[in-house]
This record gives structure tokens, C-alpha cells and sequence, in this order.
């Protein structure tokens, strides 16, 4: 039998030997190298605080990438959450932001009822999918509701995000003339 010193040796240099492979799948999950950085460095630590959950005869490997790939989607989750905007207002006639909403002035904010009526003009083949992503549906699952292939799906989210922006984008000079 094994002493825990060297069990502990053996699993620390499968995680070792295992560093380039997690750090390829953390830049396909993230796309961004320093984010892959931070997923890698999460991941590893979350592998060595559970170490004592694994059992040698299960997939290292396998293991490990479904630790990485659970952190990506829950850090993923807190991101859209974090990202959500409520209008608590008693008519709905503000849009409530966090202080970091990317606006510089009050002049380049909209109010909800001005978005969604630039939204409700949009045709039910863009409307629908694009209401559905903002509210926060993963591309699959606007596919598979809508019974439309992914592409599909991801370039009418594309044209109806444009779009707003268009319609949207000489707002704040509307009124200055």
C-alpha cells in the first residue's frame, strides 16, 4: 500500500503534466488568454483543495476539465446575473445601472420603455430571439425552443443587435439642435 506522501506526490505530478491541456481548454472556453490564466489558476487550486474526493480510478483528466469547465459556466452565470438590469420604478420609466454601466453622461442613457419600443419594431423573426438572449437564454437554447439551427439563431441575435444600435446611436443629439 501506498504512504499518503507518495499518493499525494503521484497526484500532484498528474497535475503538473496536465498544465498545458488545461490551459488550451480554458483559452477555448474563454477566449482570452489572461481569462484562461485565471481559470487555470481557480482550477488547479479548487483540483488540490478536493483532492481527497478523487478516486484513482476514475479519469484524471476527465476529472479535472469537468472541475474547470464547472467553475467557467458558474463564474459565467455570476457575470449575466451581476449584468442584469431591473426598473424598479413605479411606472418602469428608469433603468436602474450599476455604476460601471459603460454610459458617461445621463444623455447617453435610455430608458427602458424607448429601448423596448426600438425592440418591439423589429419583426417577430428578429424580436423573438434577441428578447430571449437579453433576457438570458444561451444561444442552444433559443435553437432548440425556437426549432431554429444555432447559426441561425446567433445571426438574427447579430442583425437585431446592430440594428438597436443604429436606431439607437444619434439618441443623445436628438434633442440638442
Amino acid at each position: 500500500m501506498a504512504t499518503p506522501d507518495k499518493n499525494n506526490k503521484v497526484f500532484e505530478d498528474k497535475l503538473v503534466n496536465l498544465q498545458n491541456n488545461m490551459m488550451n481548454f480554458a483559452l477555448t472556453l474563454t477566449s482570452n488568454r489572461e481569462d484562461a490564466k485565471d481559470l487555470l489558476q481557480e482550477t488547479t487550486l479548487r483540483v488540490l483543495d478536493n483532492r481527497e474526493k478523487y478516486y484513482e480510478n476514475v479519469n484524471f483528466k476527465g476529472w479535472v476539465f469537468t472541475i474547470m469547465h464547472n467553475i467557467f459556466v458558474n463564474n459565467y452565470r455570476r457575470v449575466v446575473r451581476s449584468q442584469t438590469m431591473f426598473d424598479q420604478t413605479e411606472n418602469l420609466y428608469h433603468l436602474n445601472m450599476p455604476q460601471d454601466s459603460g454610459f458617461d453622461s445621463p444623455e447617453g442613457a435610455y430608458t427602458v420603455s424607448e429601448i423596448s419600443r426600438e425592440i418591439n419594431g423589429f419583426s417577430k423573426e428578429y424580436k423573438v430571439p434577441f428578447s430571449m438572449h437579453v433576457t438570458g437564454f444561451k444561444y442552444e437554447e433559443i435553437a432548440q425552443r425556437l426549432s431554429l439551427p444555432i447559426g441561425t439563431v446567433k445571426s438574427r441575435i447579430f442583425f437585431a443587435r446592430k440594428r438597436l444600435q443604429e436606431l439607437l446611436a444619434d439618441y443623445k443629439y436628438r434633442d440638442r439642435v
